[in-house]
């Protein structure tokens, strides 16, 4: 897939402010500092199309973005982030699981997992989610330029052995916003689920 056009669309507080048109729609989700908004400007190759922040929980609101005038990428707020007050946890979670429930323009969920870390509660508990409500997702690894070339797949293995009761594809990515490691065939993957 060939990036010609991407530009912030609109940011939602709730599902009922999303836009009405029908288009196809991508959602990226994962746990706070993940690095959502950072994977979105590398596949957009853009640098601050996405608003990245150093302090997790920064995106609360669902976010829209226009790519070639007929897919949406969606930036959703993350989930497991401690410090954010209980209210707050409650309305992300909230607009999470409505968007997720009620969207029927979602075609496609990108779950975001930091390679670094073994399983975590929180991701463990947002993948049931998905599946009690018959959502199919892909999982990319982020942040491989942290860790040695020679460990990636065996950290990938390990952590999908881990999960095989509730994720059991072959298919994953291994991504990196600072190399772009993981661009070309992410999007690859977009053009070929979206044609």
């Amino acid at each position: 897939m060939e990036i010609k056009k991407a530009f912030f669309q609109k940011s939602s507080p709730n599902i009922e402010n999303c836009p009405k048109i029908n288009l196809f729609e991508i959602a990226f989700i994962g746990r706070s500092n993940v690095g959502k908004s950072s994977i979105l400007n590398m596949l957009l190759n853009k640098k601050s199309i996405a608003k990245v922040s150093k302090t997790p929980g920064k995106t609360k609101l669902i976010n829209y973005f226009l790519i070639n005038d007929n897919i949406f990428f969606v930036d959703l707020p993350g989930y497991g982030y401690a410090k954010l007050s209980k209210k707050n946890k409650f309305e992300i979670s909230k607009i999470t699981q409505s968007y997720f429930k009620d969207r029927k323009q979602l075609n496609q969920i990108f779950l975001l997992i930091d390679i670094r870390h073994k399983i975590q509660k929180s991701d463990y508990s947002f993948m049931e989610l998905l599946n009690q409500l018959n959502k199919d997702f892909i999982i990319i690894f982020t942040k491989t330029d942290k860790i040695k070339d020679s460990l990636i797949d065996d950290l990938c293995d390990d952590y999908l052995n881990s999960i095989k009761n509730i994720y059991d594809k072959n298919i994953y990515f291994k991504s990196s916003s600072l190399n772009k490691k993981g661009r070309q065939e992410i999007l690859s993957y977009i053009k070929e689920i979206s044609s």
